[in-house]
């Protein structure tokens, strides 16, 4: 059983997968994605999915990741398609072959669970920076039409006020901060982009995500959207570690998923561009509200330990502009209510389905 279960799930796909008439350009073509097993690129694969099962002819999916066993259960109804091809892809590997031609890359894989940059921020820092160099030779090698590269808000780093940030407005890092190995690897992975486009004419695309969330995330994903969102569905109450006041963008998956589709093929040559629904800029306190709200729970305050605080996000803002994605012609289907309501109903019809 899993989210295929779910009939709100693919409600959802389908109203995006109408939003995306573009998605006729990817029409024959083959389209890699790695990380295609976690929150934000199943959400991809799975709008990719839907779209194959509206049209005969179909676009030709790599799902890229580690374990084939994983991706093959996470995409069980369609893992043995014709058009659907597992891809062996290690982020962190300095051995990853590739043997089949490939017209797009959407690179998605690498670490973003807060506790584990916690503990291992040599191999979060190495596979953001060496996983995205294997893909961008093989992008040189085969003449890939374009590399999007997924990087994070956290490029950012500090400043002041709560104004939203701006794809050329870049703040402090503590650069011998270990838990900032994932936003300084972030930052490196950009550059490295601009580099290869610089050196051998490699196309890239960047997109930043603020938050993003929803029914695609794992159990085991310690993300506060994402647990917050499986105890909701559970019916629990949301612990709150903080006084909950700093600002972000948060995005549904699909939302997500949709942006970063509209930016592969219709974002400029290496220009970055946020994900930031702006319906959906609130605080941490209101996206826990939301959640207890929808969930009919309450929202709990817990002083944090100092493990809790060693894996916190250091922006107290990260609130993202999103103007120039808008400007494209992408625009959120869902706000935090919807889009967070959506995320605990999905969950509920997938656990009610696996206890049949």
């Amino acid at each position: 059983m899993g989210i295929y279960d779910s009939r709100q799930w693919a409600s959802d796909l389908d109203e995006v997968v109408d939003a995306l008439p573009e998605l006729e350009e990817l029409s024959g073509r083959r389209i890699m994605i790695t990380g295609c097993a976690g929150l934000i690129c199943s959400a991809v694969a799975d709008t990719l999915i839907r779209w194959n099962t509206r049209h005969s002819e179909k676009i030709l999916i790599l799902a890229a990741g580690r374990s084939k066993k994983r991706i093959e259960s996470r995409f069980a109804p369609y893992s043995g398609e014709d058009w659907f091809t597992f891809v062996p892809y290690d982020a962190s590997s300095t051995e990853n072959v590739f043997d089949l031609p490939c017209d797009y890359i959407i690179h998605g894989a690498g670490n973003a669970s807060p506790n584990k940059v916690v503990k291992e921020p040599v191999e979060t820092m190495l596979s953001n920076f060496m996983g995205l160099k294997y893909l961008l030779d093989y992008a040189k090698d085969v003449s890939a039409r374009r590399v999007l590269y997924i990087s994070s808000s956290e490029v950012y780093g500090k400043k002041e006020g709560n104004l939203p940030y701006k794809t050329d407005e870049y703040g402090y890092i503590d650069l011998l901060n270990a838990r900032n190995s994932y936003s300084v690897g972030k930052r490196a992975a950009e550059t490295l982009c601009a580099s290869y486009a610089a050196e051998y004419g490699v196309k890239s695309v960047i997109i930043r995500p603020g938050h993003i969330y929803g029914p695609t995330a794992l159990e085991t994903d310690n993300r506060v959207s994402s647990a917050w969102a499986y105890a909701a569905a559970r019916g629990e109450d949301i612990t709150m570690k903080s006084d909950g006041a700093q600002l972000r963008s948060y995005c549904y998956c699909l939302d997500g998923a949709s942006a970063i589709l509209k930016a592969l093929l219709k974002g400029e040559d290496l220009h970055a561009y946020n994900i930031s629904n702006p319906d959906s800029v609130i605080s941490i306190r209101e996206m826990g509200e939301i959640l207890a709200r929808s969930a009919g729970t309450e929202l709990k305050r817990e002083i944090p330990t100092e493990e809790d605080k060693r894996g916190f996000n250091p922006m107290s803002n990260s609130s993202l502009d999103g103007s120039e994605l808008l400007a494209l012609g992408w625009k959120g289907l869902f706000d935090a209510e919807r889009g967070f309501g959506h995320t605990v109903s999905i969950l509920r019809e997938i656990d009610a389905a696996g206890k049949q």
